[in-house]
């Protein structure tokens, strides 16, 4: 047996053990977990970054979005390096269009004003120049699309109004348009839930259609855009296919593609579809939260795909818990990127070095990041830590979504978080699970994938410095992902789905309780064998659907899952 080295201290009353005993972190992380993990910038007293769009230039990525004073490039969609310019005028307005063509890179950016376009051959540096002409017509939410044939062209509009519907024209060499305006899509409320406005789709108005995106695949064009408000869980993706980039377009009755209405995060909308480096699809998008400010918002990877019959579709059942990222051409369902890892740490039972009375300890385990955890200071010191149920569990990885908590920070600043996580089996001796201490990246969605899983009762969270107006230790949640052995849930059987009388675009699905069941997914679609939109709910027996198409029939299963594992639904029920 090796000798191990072991040195003691005492803190909060506790045994630490540091040397040989530390767990492995993994050097290069294989999963990953919404949101992704950006240095979110500083709007007045919230984070933001909204409205992504990403492409590639030569080996890379590139991921640009609202309001960032910059944007970000990786190898490998995992590890983002963030770039600040300041040669891109632009660059702190909202929802940009960009495009690689050939070896550059064009960029425009929303604006109620006409303006230009900018242009880089070299985009991982701050050296972006300005086309020659301003745009004749001003452009909200554009984006390019070039088609195979070399043609470019601009699709924009963001609007509630029925005379602003999003159009498109084809551009010249010089990138300005040699076409008239065409109409893409209107508004259709009336017909399509998912675009009424509203947290539930409830207050009968027009929803903005924004954020177009083009893709083209197999010879059929497919407009993609987002409804109903950025503001809401319900915000999501339709989309309108077509045999042009002109048009004219067909809507697919399938839409929303990409819908997160439930989970630790929602929304799924004005996104943007690509490619990898091996060909996989993915669909980034906007998350929001929403508890400082409309605005305050996140991004989110999510994997895509075209099933054999050309439906578009965006993997969100399990997609705020760890998903693989896969370094070869998978052809596999989006589903299997799944890593399986469970959340372990939901409603457990939890304790504080110190907390706010508005802010409680189990609101860092109650998976709703419209809430948080936060401590009386940001002093160092200041911890958080969970206890699991008794079985010891296996944990494979850990999340920390750090709140900012009366951060007084502008948006040149960082708040950079210094802590450690420890792990143990009896509350009493501690190991290092994770030493961020020494962190020089603003990271507020910090993910831990652990290179040797681990066995613990208990898992900590220690705050290690003091961040000048960083403002309280403050999280969202910490969660916990793992495999508990024992039972999977019960699978549901019974369960049924009413579809409201007067107003088809509503239904009511409802199953029995279950003890056995952490929460349950319900999943649906417009045929039964391709139930791709799907809703995550914990403690609740029931989901009001409110964004289903008038008059179109849906089917629908029910997952269960719990700490063990999930049972799929076999049962489906279909609403005509």
């Amino acid at each position: 047996m090796k000798k191990i080295m072991v040195f003691f201290s005492v803190l909060m009353g506790c045994t630490i053990v540091f040397g040989q005993g530390t767990e492995k972190v993994s050097k290069r992380e294989s999963t990953f977990c919404n949101p992704i993990n950006l240095n979110y910038r500083f709007q007045s007293n919230y984070r933001e970054a909204a409205d992504p769009a990403i492409i590639r230039y030569q080996d890379k990525y590139l991921l640009f979005a609202s309001h960032s004073g910059g944007y970000w490039y990786s190898d490998d969609l995992m590890d983002w390096k963030f770039l600040a310019v300041e040669s891109l005028p632009a660059i702190q307005k909202y929802a940009p269009g960009v495009i690689t063509i050939k070896d550059t890179v064009y960029y425009v950016a929303s604006s109620r004003m006409k303006d230009y376009i900018y242009y880089s051959t070299n985009p991982f540096k701050d050296n972006w120049k300005r086309m020659d002409k301003k745009l004749p017509m001003d452009v909200w939410d554009p984006q390019f699309f070039q088609d195979d044939d070399n043609k470019v062209y601009l699709y924009w509009g963001c609007s509630n109004l029925e005379k602003e519907p999003i159009r498109v024209v084809e551009l010249d060499k010089n990138m300005q348009p040699k076409t008239e305006p065409v109409v893409c899509i209107k508004h259709n409320p009336d017909e399509h839930g998912w675009e009424v406005f509203g947290e539930k789709n409830e207050s009968g108005k027009n929803g903005f259609n924004e954020g177009a995106w083009m893709t083209k695949y197999k010879g059929k064009y497919y407009l993609q855009y987002a409804s109903n408000g950025t503001q809401f869980k319900t915000y999501a993706d339709g989309v309108y296919t077509g045999n042009s980039p002109l048009g004219p377009f067909k809507y697919e009755n399938y839409s929303p593609f990409s819908y997160k209405p439930g989970g630790f995060i929602g929304g799924a909308g004005h996104s943007s579809t690509f490619q990898d480096k091996y060909g996989n699809y993915w669909h980034v998008t906007s998350l929001n939260i929403g508890v400082r400010g409309y605005f305050e918002r996140r991004l989110g990877l999510f994997p895509a795909s075209f099933d054999k019959d050309g439906v578009l579709r965006t993997y969100t059942a399990f997609g705020d818990y760890p998903l693989k990222m896969p370094s070869v051409k998978t052809g596999i369902k989006e589903e299997n990127l799944f890593t399986g890892w469970m959340l372990l740490s939901y409603h457990k039972k939890a304790s504080a070095s110190s907390t706010l009375t508005q802010y409680p300890e189990t609101n860092a385990f109650d998976e709703d990041v419209k809430t948080y955890w936060s401590a009386s200071t940001g002093n160092k010191g200041e911890w958080l830590s969970v206890e699991l149920d008794e079985n010891v569990k296996t944990i494979n990885a850990i999340q920390i979504n750090f709140a900012d908590n009366e951060a007084s920070l502008d948006s040149n600043s960082k708040n950079i978080y210094n802590y450690r996580v420890l792990s143990s089996l009896d509350g009493k001796i501690w190991k290092v699970v994770a030493d961020r201490n020494n962190n020089t990246k603003d990271a507020c969605h910090d993910y831990i994938e652990l290179e040797n899983p681990i066995k613990a009762k208990y898992i900590k969270i220690e705050n290690t410095n003091v961040v000048p107006g960083g403002g309280k230790f403050s999280i969202f949640d910490l969660r916990i992902f793992g495999i508990q052995k024992g039972k999977k849930p019960n699978r549901v059987n019974e369960f049924n789905v009413k579809r409201d009388a007067e107003d088809s675009r509503k239904a009511l699905v409802k199953w029995s309780n279950d003890s056995s069941a952490t929460g349950f997914v319900i999943n649906y679609g417009t045929e039964s064998n391709k139930l791709y939109a799907s809703v995550m709910v914990y403690d609740q027996n029931y989901i009001d659907l409110t964004g289903l198409n008038k008059g179109i029939p849906y089917y629908f299963s029910i997952d269960a899952f719990n700490e063990s594992g999930i049972t799929k639904g076999t049962k489906i029920i279909t609403i005509k």
